[in-house]
């Protein structure tokens, strides 16, 4: 079985397709905004990428959740409760990080079953 990888820079892939499964990297948002503003935005990059590579948001495993401040967490909850289908939750895991840029609130890292 195959290891595909997709749109590597050199230092890593956006999401990398194994087993019948697709491994999508930490998505942030270049936008800015508040917690909300954020999570629907990344959210929607997540939703376009398993897109792209044979996977949907109904099919999450697994999703890791960053935040920036524990302050948020209600806040991004109620983007993440609009989004997920109810019966289509995966486990998920959120912790408070350091992110890469102050200006980063969320980053949210996700695998899926391929469709």
């Amino acid at each position: 079985m195959a290891i595909e990888r997709f749109e590597g820079t050199g230092r890593m892939s956006k999401a990398v397709r194994y087993g019948g499964m697709l491994f999508l990297s930490g998505q942030t948002s270049r936008d800015g905004g508040d917690v909300k503003e954020q999570t629907k935005a990344v959210l929607a990059k997540i939703e376009e990428i398993l897109q792209a590579y044979g996977s949907d948001k109904n099919s999450l495993l697994s999703a890791t959740i960053y935040l920036k401040d524990m302050a948020d967490f209600g806040s991004m909850n109620e983007i993440w409760d609009a989004w997920v289908e109810n019966g289509c939750e995966p486990v998920r895991a959120c912790v408070k990080a350091e992110l890469a840029s102050p200006a980063i609130l969320v980053e949210i890292s996700v695998i899926a079953a391929v469709k």
